[in-house]
Order: C-alpha cells, then sequence, then structure tokens
C-alpha cells in the first residue's frame, strides 16, 4: 500500500506545500510584529490613513445588511456596483467602459493574484518595477511563476526614474507580463502617458500582457491642464481589446482598507474567466458591503478632495522636518501618500526600524521589504494627522541625532 510521505499530522511543521512552509514573514510585519499591542507606538508603518471610512459610506453597508443582503451574489459583483464602477471611470477619464469589462474582487490583493491565476502556468516570468510592494512577488510565487524586477533609478533631485530599454531589454521568451504599479507604492513614483503609450507598444508587439496597479491614482499631487487631480492610466492610452489589465481598490482614496473591495477593468472577453476564478478563490464579495462601494463612487468625491488635502498637508510636514536632517536624503513624492528616503550610514533598514520601533516607539517599513531598488532606504506614511505624524518625527530624529 502506497502512503504520502510528505503527510505529517498538523502541528508537526512539515508535509507541507514546500513555497508555503518556507515563505518567510515580510520584514514589514516583522517590525510591526516586534510592539504589536504596543499602545505607544505611533504607527507609520502600513499604506492607511487614520480616518475611519466616511459614515454615508458605512450607513449604506449597514443599510444592505439590514434589508438581509447575506446570500450568495454575483461573481463579479452586483450590478450596480458595476454600473456604478463603469460610469466612475467614463467620469475620471473621459473613456468609454462598458460594464462587461469591469469584475469586483475582494481586495486589490486578491485582483492581483487571480490575475497571476490567469495568466501565469509554472515557470513563466512577470516583469516587475521594483521598488514594489511585496505581496506581488508572493502572488507570482503562489502560482509556480518567478518575478523579474527592473528597479527605478534615482533622478539627481532625489526623485525616481524608469529606463524603459531596461524594462523591455528585461523580457525574454517565458515572460507573460509586465507589472506596473503607477503612482507607486513605495516611491510615489508616477509614470507619463507616453511611458505607458511605450510600454503598451511594447507589449502588444511581444505578445505580452500588462498589469497596472492603480490603486493610487487618485492620490496625486499635480493638476492636470484642466485642472483635475488624477494620475495617467493606461486605460487613457489602450483600446477594450488591448492586453491590458487595471487593478484598482477601494482601500486608499475612500479609507477604506479593512472592506476588502478592489476591482479589474479587463477586455470584455475575460469576463468568464475572472468569474471562475472568483467561484474557485472566495464565491464573490459580501453583497452588502458593495453597497457602500456604490455610495462612495457616486457621493465620495469631496472626501477624496479632503484625504489629498490631508495627505498633501502630511507630505509637506514630513518632507520639511526629514529634509532639515543632514544626514537624511528624501524628495517631495509625486502621487501616494508614502515618503521613502535614505539614512546616511544605515544599509541594515530592517535592524534599524526594528530599533526605531523597541527604543523609539515609532513603527517604519524597511527598504529590503520592497525588493530591488528598496535596498537602503525606509518608508513612511504619511496619511495621518499632523499630531501623529510630528509626534512620529519628533522620534525618528531624535534616532538619526543618536546615530
Amino acid at each position: 500500500m502506497q502512503t504520502n510521505s510528505r503527510f505529517v499530522p498538523p502541528g508537526l511543521g512539515s508535509g507541507l506545500s514546500g513555497f508555503i512552509a518556507g515563505m518567510p514573514e515580510t520584514p514589514i510585519a516583522e517590525v510591526a510584529m516586534s510592539v504589536f499591542g504596543d499602545p505607544d507606538v505611533v504607527p507609520l508603518w502600513f499604506g492607511e490613513s487614520d480616518l475611519v471610512t466616511p459614515a454615508f459610506i458605512r450607513e449604506a453597508a449597514a443599510g444592505g445588511l439590514k434589508a438581509g443582503e447575506t446570500f450568495y451574489t454575483w461573481q463579479r459583483g452586483v450590478p450596480e456596483l458595476r454600473v456604478a464602477l463603469s460610469a466612475y471611470t467614463e467620469r475620471l477619464y473621459g473613456i468609454k467602459c462598458p460594464v462587461d469589462r469591469i469584475s469586483v474582487t475582494t481586495g486589490g490583493m486578491q485582483a492581483i493574484l487571480l490575475v497571476c491565476q490567469l495568466l501565469l502556468d509554472p515557470g513563466d516570468n512577470i516583469v516587475i518595477v521594483s521598488p514594489i510592494w511585496p505581496n506581488i512577488t508572493s502572488a507570482v510565487k503562489l502560482v509556480h511563476g518567478e518575478p523579474k524586477y527592473v528597479a527605478l533609478e534615482r533622478s539627481a533631485g532625489g526623485g525616481w526614474k524608469l529606463d524603459l530599454q531596461k524594462l523591455f531589454d528585461s523580457v525574454d521568451e517565458r515572460t507573460r507580463a509586465i507589472f506596473v504599479n503607477s503612482p507607486g507604492n513605495p516611491t510615489g513614483w508616477s509614470m507619463t502617458a507616453d511611458e505607458q503609450c511605450a510600454v503598451l507598444d511594447f507589449a502588444k508587439k511581444r505578445g505580452l500582457w500588462v498589469m497596472a496597479d492603480e490603486v493610487y491614482a487618485r492620490l496625486t499631487y499635480q493638476r492636470r491642464s484642466d485642472g483635475r487631480r488624477v494620475a495617467p492610466s493606461f486605460l487613457e492610452q489602450a483600446g477594450p481589446d488591448d492586453p491590458l489589465i487595471v487593478l484598482n481598490s477601494f482601500s486608499k482614496p475612500w479609507a477604506m482598507t479593512g472592506w476588502r473591495i478592489g476591482w479589474l477593468t479587463h477586455p470584455a472577453a475575460l469576463g468568464d474567466q475572472f468569474a471562475k476564478l472568483v467561484q474557485i478563490n472566495t464565491s464573490g464579495l459580501p453583497a452588502f458591503l458593495q453597497r457602500g462601494a456604490i455610495v462612495a463612487l457616486e457621493k465620495g468625491d469631496s472626501f477624496i478632495t479632503e484625504m489629498v488635502q490631508r495627505c498633501e498637508a502630511g507630505r509637506e510636514l514630513v518632507f520639511q522636518r526629514l529634509s532639515g536632517l543632514p544626514r537624511i536624503t528624501i524628495a517631495r513624492p509625486e502621487a501616494a501618500f508614502y515618503a521613502f528616503f535614505s539614512v546616511d550610514g544605515i544599509t541594515d533598514t530592517l535592524g534599524f526600524c526594528m530599533k526605531l520601533a523597541k527604543e523609539y516607539k515609532v513603527g517604519l517599513a524597511p527598504g529590503e521589504a520592497f525588493g530591488p531598488g528598496g535596498q537602503g532606504n525606509i518608508r513612511l506614511c504619511f496619511a495621518s494627522s499632523a499630531e501623529r505624524l510630528s509626534k512620529g518625527l519628533d522620534r525618528i530624529e531624535s534616532a538619526v541625532k543618536a546615530l
């Protein structure tokens, strides 16, 4: 009789998937868990505001719950939410975006994982512009793909720029997609429309997909010629059937990180495939939560304006305080809500962030977490009140001066 030699009773630590068993904790979580539960720590490590989701959004979700919307629902989102997302996209970018191009997901993270499941076979690779939020790396590996990185380069002013030729040269015969997060976490770098056109043209010629993470599109500090504040989108450059999948989320612009609601914009022909993947992974998002998302889209622009103003004030406060310290290199980010800076003499940013958390009671994210190009840098989320930021900055200043 044959037995499974990998099986071991639960709790004995083996017999698991080799990848899962060997998956390390992310450096961000390492720092956070080292002081988890300490109320004296100023938490600036995670990518979220200290604002609660607006009441009108919460009330809409509560209304759906009270109405008994507790059953299985549409795999790709309730029709009303997909219609609202279609109208929102058309309003934001001035393009047509039919409902059949939209699929709702359980957060931006699941959006990434679904696309990786759709596109990758074992041994395929995705070329990723880094530094980058680490979960894209884990998602690619989880489906037995290979992440390949092209790091942004520091510009003369301390900002970031992408070498397009280096990006194109990194593509090989096993590449299935190019992944771009713009505006970017952790750098705040934002891709230009011309760069997006170049990437899309290259992808079409090479038979590749473009995965565009545009979660921070509304959190930009640059206005367009018509006065709008929204970052350039690949959707503006692409036709409806081009090999483009745009990933988005409600988490950042509407302070809905805990809701876990995201969406994909894709060629209509992929709709049935995403419906199958949603069914396998989650069977869909709770309908009552989607009521809150609908109201966010229809009535939430004023809150986004407030969020951008809050983040812009935080950006300036952090820049003024940290740029005044002689050992720190920092630039104002173009978008998103992170300062990504370096401290002269600090190469082990994980160790430094652990020290900051335990001894100085301020939580930051180490650059090692964000892959190539991230080493030697530290990320601070400035989407918080001036009071919280000032307290954290006081502690950072004390730590740097003590070096």
